[in-house]
């Protein structure tokens, strides 16, 4: 198990409804999704799938749908998101040339049968959720021989934020994110067959704090911790988060860093058992090592 579960516990609602008012933002605000997604989708490249049925868990306004819709048309994209206003947005993507379902529902809880699923497709939904049930839940419903590709927050992830605040008082104001090692054997624990990992880091940068905060609130990356502090931050704790936040600035500019993990795994046929596999990798490895990899 992870070292301590209850890091990672979330207030589901609150997160929901945080979701659910970005919706209208996210799009415009998401340019660090936008990124990971980019590179997750180029990741498919390396393997050799014609899937005939795609999940995008975590959908929320259906840009990873249409694309995999356009990459795989023989397949049936499944668009899964717990936010109904982010599947409305979604619903403006789905033409009739390229449809894809929307589904409500919970990514713990698919409505979906065992094996159902050929290729699942997840890009940051993970640190919205319990990891070993999120997992688990993929496994239930990947097929045999089927793909998991997913990118998670890693715990550098906005380490100013959380050095800042740590200055500020103790409570918890970011919310823990899980370690490439911890996911690796998170995925191994579900029964997936020899994940294969690797860390980026990208950041962006801010005039001042007040628009980072802007910006995390318009893709509805609130915090959502169970032990955050209730209630809204008053302007003198604010000013002393936004003091301690100064030690960072560099060129003019306020950074807000991210760690990426990326995590590749497959569902073992009957009979294959999980491996574990503790190593970081590089995109050379990954076109080495993935199972069902294109050749040159």
């Amino acid at each position: 198990m992870l070292d301590d579960i209850s890091d990672y516990r979330l207030d589901v609602a609150a997160a929901r409804r945080a979701f659910d008012r970005a919706s209208a933002s996210f799009d415009a605000a998401a340019v660090l999704q936008a990124e990971i997604r980019g590179e997750l989708l180029q990741r498919l490249d390396l393997t050799a799938l014609a899937p005939a049925v795609v999940l995008d868990a975590g959908a929320a306004t259906g840009r990873a749908s249409a694309l995999l819709k356009r990459r795989y048309p023989r397949a049936r994209v499944l668009a899964v998101d717990a936010s109904l206003p982010m599947l409305r947005v979604a619903r403006t993507r789905s033409s009739w040339l390229r449809p894809f379902d929307r589904i409500a529902a919970d990514a713990e809880r698919l409505p979906l049968g065992d094996a159902s699923v050929d290729l699942i497709f997840s890009n940051l939904l993970l640190p919205w959720c319990d990891p070993e049930r999120l997992l688990a839940e993929f496994r239930r419903v990947l097929a045999p021989r089927g793909l998991l590709t997913l990118s998670a927050f890693g715990p550098d992830t906005l380490c100013e934020f959380r050095q800042a605040w740590s200055e500020v008082d103790a409570a918890v104001h970011v919310h823990r994110f899980i370690d490439m090692h911890d996911l690796g054997d998170a995925m191994v624990r579900a029964g997936f067959a020899a994940p294969v990992l690797d860390v980026e880091r990208l950041t962006l940068t801010y005039t001042d704090l007040r628009a980072v905060a802007a910006d995390l609130r318009a893709v509805g990356a609130s915090n959502a911790s169970r032990a955050r502090p209730q209630g809204l931050t008053g302007r003198g704790k604010f000013a002393r988060l936004a003091g301690a936040y100064e030690a960072f600035r560099a060129d003019g500019r306020l950074p807000a860093s991210y760690e990426i993990v990326f995590g590749q795994a497959w569902a073992p046929a009957a009979g294959e058992p999980s491996r574990r596999r503790d190593a970081t990798v590089s995109l050379a490895d990954l076109r080495r090592e993935l199972p069902g990899r294109k050749r040159s």
